[in-house]
């Protein structure tokens, strides 16, 4: 708003007094009005001409010529004027041109040179109106002319006081009680004065008055009255921006920076600059957007917004900021599109070449300019808009550092640079749910590693909350709620709801929004109810069960849910890598599970975990592992293999026995072995027993003529119940049945023994072998063989330079019987046997090589045929074949 300057004399003014009286409240109106201040004895007649005081006979020529000659004779004192002058002071405006609402006020006047007020009076332009953000009333004040000096001393103050009814002005308190405020004036004599206004009290009432103070003279305005909410000046519309629609047109867009308490109307003014012409239209619109048509490639479009109320009085905001908006020589509608897999989507185009508009039917459509789209896509929407229609889409493939397909519109000749981008992305999100174990959260998580990452987009779920349970086929709903969700370092994003409704159906679905548009993932529905994830069954133990031997598992099924659950247990001998076995129980009030196990002497590692029994909702986490501890499940399944080497001392004339056992393994021990117990019985009845501990050996005297011993083994159950006997007989000692023994070598670490036996009357039970390593005092070895066996092989270190002896005893029921031995390898027969140990591998080659052979044969017997035939002719189309007997050759072949 320009600053006019209002003329007046600035001279050495003494004070001057005036008292106003108030007789009517002015009402502020919307628009400018004037408040002109005359001295009673000037006749006037409102509007005044601009710097003209039509009937003030004193005064020629206009009103600064006035002034300056006032000043031009600033030496001459008026001491002959009344010592007290009175101004009437009223409101006047365009719109109301009589003067009705007055001010009496009186001015005395000592030696002053105050002519000029005298003869002309003052006025004064001014606007008042409530600020956009609701905050603040301004009243504006400013002189009606200008004002050729420099040296002045002007001050506003505005009185106000708040009532939230407008009462009868008889009522009105007394000046004292009205709150002052200091305008703020600039150099050029303009006054803003501003006025605090509570949101809540717009619809109040301001009674108010100005008091001007210039060149020592104070002027008193009449009384005014307003309600802030009648003349708000809204801000300027923001964000002003023009584009081209999918139909087309031109959209110029806008948006409010007012938060009002009622609707607002625009006025939009623009202009359109093309090659053929210049346009300028200015219509009115009551939504924030207005749209063109006819736009041509290569025209230029400025447009500005402004605002006001829409119902009763207020006041247009200042003019938005000029956007100017220019159109390429090729026009895409929409020039971007963002779309999901499977979908289909429309591009227009207005091709523009030399400042000719290319016909529509002479357009053609391209992608990436590598690929044709066919004719049969395209539409003839005008004689210039083109159309082509893109189906069934497929995701985008990233192309380097491109996103989109390019499409192309293309005269029949050329394509122009210019192309529309599209983005097409699949949205298949996979949200999957769950409920924690006490059923106080729902915990969703997905992930984008199946999407196309598009620069610029944010990804959020939403969700719409059914009062119970989920539809059979879920969509999206209108009205949906956002859930903060949170990138996880393993790529998923998380969301948590608390708290939830157990039985409510929530519908979410992942929405990808860009400046292009938004897109939604396909919508699932969920029942916190239906996928609860309990927590492990706890108290879990686990023991060998002790004369049973079975692997009993106990557990304390978790509070929640309260549904039936199914259990699992998995277990496994207890290691770095547990080789995990299954087991199912499915009865949900069973608490303990029985399994049988192939060890009952190692430590099993047992975990469980739960789930619903009717299969909704997941399987609980493992529980925290349980270990069995080893301990004696049964008493020992038999005793120690043993044997007795017989010692003979020919100085003392005396035979010891040195019983050698090997220690019982943890399968047959069940599940340890304390100690071994001896236990002798001779011909002459005796009987005893003998406490070995964990010694694996013993030596005893044998003085009668048969003595049977027995080794028994002891856990911290009991003794074994099996054992094996041995009787060392001097009568059986003498019975040979070993006609022969033959011991040869097949390598270094395997010999062959091989034996042939005499007939017999006795019931052989098995042989012992022993060997050793001559010439040294070794550890003799040996080994039980069932007396059925003929050849054993016998497996260890053999140093073929040394001599071996190798002894053969055959035990009778009765007792040993006499050894074979022999203190070498059988010469004779090593070759043989090597030999014969050749034979084995040669043979079966020699086999699998004649069968081979007569496979080829016989696949090449089947070649010849075919090959035969292929040369021989169809009868029914050789002349010369027919008659001839094909068959007959076959039968040769």
């Amino acid at each position: 708003m320009s600053c006019q300057k209002f003329c007046v004399a600035l001279l050495h003014w003494e004070f001057i007094y005036v008292i106003t009286a108030f007789n009517l409240a002015y009402p502020i109106t919307p628009w400018r009005f004037t408040l002109s201040c005359m001295p009673t004895n000037m006749t006037y007649d409102f509007p005044l001409p601009a710097g003209m005081s039509k009937n003030t006979s004193s005064l020629n020529g206009n009103y600064e010529a006035v002034v300056e000659a006032e000043f031009n004779s600033s030496a001459t004192y008026f001491s002959n004027l009344s010592s007290k002058t009175t101004f009437h002071c009223c409101f006047w405006s365009e719109q109301d041109k009589n003067c009705s609402v007055h001010a009496d006020g009186k001015t005395f006047v000592s030696r002053i040179n105050s002519l000029v007020f005298q003869q002309i009076g003052a006025n004064w332009n001014i606007q008042c109106w409530m600020k956009g953000d609701l905050q603040l009333f301004i009243c504006y004040t400013e002189p009606s002319l200008k004002n050729p000096f420099k040296n002045y001393d002007l001050k506003v103050h505005l009185l106000y006081v708040l009532s939230e009814v407008l009462e009868d002005l008889s009522l009105f308190p007394q000046k004292d009680n009205f709150t002052v405020v200091q305008c703020n004036c600039s150099v050029l004599e303009c006054c803003e004065c501003h006025v605090p206004a509570p949101t809540s009290k717009l619809n109040y009432t301001y009674v108010m008055f100005l008091e001007i103070t210039s060149g020592g003279v104070l002027f008193q305005s009449p009384l005014m009255s307003v309600q802030p909410i009648n003349i708000m000046k809204p801000d300027p519309p923001l964000g002003l921006h023009m584009e081209i629609t999918d139909n087309g047109n031109l959209k110029i867009s806008w948006s409010s920076t007012t938060s009002v308490p009622f609707q607002l109307k625009y006025q939009v003014k623009y202009s359109e600059n093309s090659t053929t012409s210049v346009k300028e239209v200015a219509e009115m619109v009551l939504t924030t957007s207005l749209l063109v048509d006819s736009v041509f490639p290569g025209s230029s479009y400025e447009a500005q917004v402004r605002g006001r109320r829409l119902d009763g009085p207020g006041i247009w905001s200042d003019w938005s900021t000029p956007y100017i908006f220019t159109t390429q020589d090729v026009i895409y509608f929409p020039p971007k599109i963002l779309t999901s897999v499977g979908s289909n989507v429309s591009f227009h185009c207005i091709y523009k070449n030399e400042n000719e508009i290319v016909s529509s039917k002479k357009i053609v459509w391209w992608m990436n300019l590598a690929e044709k789209i066919p004719q049969s896509q395209y539409n003839v929407m005008s004689d210039c808009v083109s159309k082509v229609t893109l189906p069934n889409l497929n995701a985008t493939k990233p192309r380097g550092k491109f996103t989109y397909n390019a499409v192309y519109c293309c005269s029949e000749h050329e394509c122009h640079h210019r192309y529309a981008e599209l983005y097409v992305i699949d949205v298949n999100i996979n949200i999957s749910c769950e409920t924690d174990g006490y059923l106080t959260k729902m915990t969703c998580r997905w992930s984008t590693n199946t999407i196309q990452s598009l620069a610029g987009s944010t990804l959020q779920l939403r969700y719409h909350r059914s009062s119970l349970y989920c539809s059979d086929f879920p969509t999206i709903h209108p009205i949906s709620e956002p859930e903060d969700c949170h990138l996880q370092t393993d790529g998923f994003y998380e969301c948590v709801f608390q708290p939830i409704f157990l039985l409510s159906g929530y519908t979410m679905w992942i929405r990808i929004n860009h400046s292009l548009g938004s897109l939604d993932s396909p919508p699932t529905c969920v029942v916190p109810d239906s996928v609860v994830k309990p927590h492990p069954p706890f108290s879990v133990k686990a023991e060998i069960t002790v004369h049973i031997g079975l692997l009993k598992i106990s557990w304390e099924k978790p509070v929640f849910p309260e549904n039936k659950l199914q259990f699992q247990i998995r277990y496994g001998l207890s290691g770095k890598e547990v080789q995990w076995k299954l087991y199912e129980v499915y009865d949900a009030n069973s608490n303990s599970a029985s399994l049988v196990v192939s060890d009952l002497c190692a430590v099993y590692a047992v975990q469980m975990r739960c789930k619903r029994l009717d299969g909704l909702g997941y399987w609980s986490n493992w529980s925290n592992p349980a270990y069995t501890v080893v301990r004696d499940i049964k008493v020992p399944v038999r005793g120690p293999e043993f044997w007795g080497i017989i010692n003979e001392d020919a100085t003392k004339k005396e035979k010891n026995i040195t019983l050698l056992w090997k220690p019982l393994m943890n399968s047959d021990s069940l599940c340890s072995v304390t100690r071994y117990v001896v236990k002798h019985h001779t011909s002459l009845n005796g009987t005893w027993s003998e406490d070995m501990g964990n010694h694996t050996n013993f030596t005893f005297l044998w003085t009668e003529q048969a003595h049977t011993v027995t080794v028994v083994a002891i856990n911290s159950i009991g003794a074994s119940y099996t054992n094996f006997n041995i009787t060392f007989s001097w009568a059986m000692s003498k019975v040979n049945i070993v006609q022969s023994l033959s011991a040869y070598p097949l390598n270094s670490s395997c010999v062959i023994l091989s034996w042939v036996l005499l007939p017999s009357d006795y019931n052989l039970m098995y042989f012992i072998i022993e060997w050793k390593k001559l010439n040294e005092d070794n550890e003799i070895k040996w080994n039980r063989i069932p007396s059925s066996v003929k050849k054993y092989y016998i497996h260890d270190h053999f140093i073929p330079i040394e001599k071996y002896q190798f002894s053969l005893y055959p035990v009778f029921m009765e007792g040993v019987g006499k050894p074979k031995i022999i203190n070498s390898f059988t010469q004779d027969d090593i070759e043989k046997h090597q030999n014969d140990a050749g034979l084995y591998v040669i043979v079966p080659i020699i086999i699998s090589s004649s069968v081979l052979l007569l496979g080829t044969l016989l696949i090449s017997h089947q070649r010849m045929k075919k090959l035969f035939w292929e040369d021989v002719p169809n009868p029914k189309n050789c002349s010369w074949a027919q008659g001839l007997n094909f068959q007959k050759r076959t039968d040769i072949l």
